[in-house]
Protein backbone atom coordinates (compact mmCIF):
# COMPACT_ATOMS: atom_id res chain seq x y z
CA UNK A 1 0.00 0.00 0.00
CA UNK A 2 1.47 3.61 -0.83
CA UNK A 3 1.65 5.88 1.90
CA UNK A 4 2.91 9.23 2.75
CA UNK A 5 3.47 11.93 4.72
CA UNK A 6 2.23 15.53 4.91
CA UNK A 7 1.24 18.89 7.53
CA UNK A 8 -1.70 20.11 6.85
CA UNK A 9 -2.47 23.72 7.74
CA UNK A 10 -5.34 25.58 9.75
CA UNK A 11 -8.95 25.75 8.37
CA UNK A 12 -8.00 29.29 7.17
CA UNK A 13 -5.13 28.41 5.17
CA UNK A 14 -6.65 25.53 3.62
CA UNK A 15 -9.74 27.30 2.60
CA UNK A 16 -7.24 30.01 0.98
CA UNK A 17 -5.63 27.56 -1.28
CA UNK A 18 -8.37 25.35 -2.04
CA UNK A 19 -10.07 28.22 -3.21
CA UNK A 20 -7.92 28.61 -6.13
CA UNK A 21 -7.36 24.56 -6.38
CA UNK A 22 -10.95 24.17 -6.95
CA UNK A 23 -10.28 26.19 -10.27
CA UNK A 24 -6.69 25.01 -10.89
CA UNK A 25 -5.78 21.55 -9.65
CA UNK A 26 -7.17 18.04 -11.12
CA UNK A 27 -5.84 16.91 -7.38
CA UNK A 28 -8.56 19.14 -5.70
CA UNK A 29 -10.69 16.33 -4.50
CA UNK A 30 -8.20 13.53 -4.04
CA UNK A 31 -6.11 15.27 -0.56
CA UNK A 32 -6.57 18.81 1.21
CA UNK A 33 -3.99 21.20 0.57
CA UNK A 34 -0.75 20.48 2.76
CA UNK A 35 2.64 20.33 2.72
CA UNK A 36 4.57 17.31 1.32
CA UNK A 37 6.77 15.89 3.77
CA UNK A 38 7.48 12.05 2.31
CA UNK A 39 6.09 11.42 -1.00
CA UNK A 40 4.16 7.78 -1.74
CA UNK A 41 6.24 4.79 -0.58
CA UNK A 42 5.05 1.61 -0.44
CA UNK A 43 4.88 -0.47 2.55
CA UNK A 44 4.20 -3.86 3.21
CA UNK A 45 1.67 -4.75 6.08
CA UNK A 46 4.01 -6.01 8.28
CA UNK A 47 6.11 -3.08 7.36
CA UNK A 48 4.20 -0.54 9.09
CA UNK A 49 3.96 -0.50 12.95
CA UNK A 50 7.71 -0.70 12.85
CA UNK A 51 7.85 2.30 10.35
CA UNK A 52 5.15 4.55 12.70
CA UNK A 53 6.97 3.73 15.70
CA UNK A 54 10.46 5.27 13.98
CA UNK A 55 8.19 8.21 12.69
CA UNK A 56 7.03 8.86 16.47
CA UNK A 57 10.55 8.60 17.42
CA UNK A 58 11.26 11.36 14.89
CA UNK A 59 8.24 13.58 16.00
CA UNK A 60 9.13 13.51 19.69
CA UNK A 61 12.51 14.59 18.27
CA UNK A 62 11.66 18.60 16.71
CA UNK A 63 10.05 21.07 18.15
CA UNK A 64 6.86 23.21 16.60
CA UNK A 65 7.35 24.55 12.93
CA UNK A 66 6.52 27.66 11.97
CA UNK A 67 5.07 28.28 8.72
CA UNK A 68 5.97 31.52 6.97
CA UNK A 69 3.46 32.42 3.55
CA UNK A 70 4.29 35.68 1.24
CA UNK A 71 4.13 34.93 -2.02
CA UNK A 72 3.21 32.90 -5.12
CA UNK A 73 6.15 30.97 -7.10
CA UNK A 74 6.18 28.41 -9.56
CA UNK A 75 8.56 25.23 -10.83
CA UNK A 76 8.54 26.36 -14.22
CA UNK A 77 10.27 25.72 -16.39
CA UNK A 78 10.61 21.94 -14.90
CA UNK A 79 6.53 21.57 -14.54
CA UNK A 80 3.73 23.98 -14.71
CA UNK A 81 2.89 23.87 -10.91
CA UNK A 82 1.93 26.79 -9.09
CA UNK A 83 2.20 27.41 -5.44
CA UNK A 84 2.46 29.19 -1.95
CA UNK A 85 6.41 29.36 -0.81
CA UNK A 86 7.11 28.30 2.54
CA UNK A 87 9.76 29.95 4.18
CA UNK A 88 12.50 28.03 5.67
CA UNK A 89 12.13 26.90 8.82
CA UNK A 90 14.88 25.00 10.74
CA UNK A 91 12.76 22.35 12.25
CA UNK A 92 10.53 22.05 8.94
CA UNK A 93 13.98 21.10 7.74
CA UNK A 94 15.39 19.09 9.96
CA UNK A 95 12.15 16.88 9.94
CA UNK A 96 11.88 16.59 6.59
CA UNK A 97 15.55 15.16 6.31
CA UNK A 98 14.73 12.96 9.12
CA UNK A 99 11.49 11.81 7.34
CA UNK A 100 13.23 11.62 4.16
CA UNK A 101 16.12 8.93 5.28
CA UNK A 102 13.09 6.22 6.02
CA UNK A 103 12.01 7.00 2.60
CA UNK A 104 14.17 4.86 0.71
CA UNK A 105 11.92 4.15 -1.91
CA UNK A 106 9.59 7.56 -2.20
CA UNK A 107 9.06 8.67 -5.70
CA UNK A 108 10.57 11.56 -5.08
CA UNK A 109 12.75 13.59 -7.78
CA UNK A 110 12.71 16.71 -6.44
CA UNK A 111 15.02 18.74 -3.94
CA UNK A 112 12.65 19.86 -0.91
CA UNK A 113 11.42 23.34 -1.40
CA UNK A 114 8.55 23.48 1.39
CA UNK A 115 5.44 24.80 -0.57
CA UNK A 116 1.89 24.17 -0.98
CA UNK A 117 0.34 23.33 -4.34
CA UNK A 118 -2.59 26.15 -5.82
CA UNK A 119 -2.11 24.95 -9.37
CA UNK A 120 -1.02 21.95 -11.39
CA UNK A 121 -0.95 19.66 -14.38
CA UNK A 122 -1.70 23.13 -16.65
CA UNK A 123 -0.38 23.97 -20.20
CA UNK A 124 2.18 27.01 -20.69
CA UNK A 125 -0.58 29.26 -21.59
CA UNK A 126 -2.56 28.88 -18.71
CA UNK A 127 0.39 28.81 -16.41
CA UNK A 128 1.54 32.01 -17.96
CA UNK A 129 -2.09 33.59 -17.20
CA UNK A 130 -2.53 32.38 -14.12
CA UNK A 131 0.90 33.06 -12.43
CA UNK A 132 0.71 36.64 -13.40
CA UNK A 133 -2.38 37.22 -11.61
CA UNK A 134 -1.82 35.30 -8.91
CA UNK A 135 1.76 37.41 -8.28
CA UNK A 136 -0.19 40.59 -7.63
CA UNK A 137 -2.26 39.73 -5.25
CA UNK A 138 -0.76 39.33 -0.95
CA UNK A 139 -0.49 36.03 0.57
CA UNK A 140 0.54 36.78 3.98
CA UNK A 141 0.31 34.07 6.54
CA UNK A 142 1.61 33.05 9.60
CA UNK A 143 0.72 29.85 12.15
CA UNK A 144 3.06 27.43 14.35
CA UNK A 145 2.59 23.69 13.24
CA UNK A 146 2.37 21.29 16.35
CA UNK A 147 1.45 17.91 14.36
CA UNK A 148 1.83 16.24 10.92
CA UNK A 149 0.26 13.07 9.32
CA UNK A 150 0.67 9.80 8.01
CA UNK A 151 -1.26 9.31 5.36
CA UNK A 152 -2.47 6.22 2.58
CA UNK A 153 -3.88 5.81 -0.64
CA UNK A 154 -7.24 4.71 -1.25
CA UNK A 155 -8.88 2.68 -4.00
CA UNK A 156 -9.57 5.38 -5.98
CA UNK A 157 -6.49 7.68 -5.33
CA UNK A 158 -7.78 9.89 -2.59
CA UNK A 159 -5.76 9.67 0.27
CA UNK A 160 -6.68 9.92 4.34
CA UNK A 161 -5.28 10.10 7.38
CA UNK A 162 -3.57 6.61 8.85
CA UNK A 163 -2.28 8.40 11.92
CA UNK A 164 -1.66 11.79 13.67
CA UNK A 165 2.23 12.52 14.86
CA UNK A 166 2.82 15.31 17.63
CA UNK A 167 5.99 17.11 17.53
CA UNK A 168 7.65 17.45 20.84
CA UNK A 169 6.10 20.93 23.03
CA UNK A 170 8.21 23.54 23.48
CA UNK A 171 9.12 24.40 27.76
CA UNK A 172 8.89 28.28 28.16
Amino acid sequence: MKYGIAIFPSKKLQDLVNSYRKRYDPHYALVSPHITLLPAITLEEEEVEAFVERVQEIAASIGPIQIDVNKVKSFQPVNNVIYLKIEDDPNLTDLYEKLHALGKNSEEDYPFIPHITIAQQLSVEEHSDIIEVLKMKEFRHRETIDRFQLLYQLDNDSWTTYETFHLRKETS
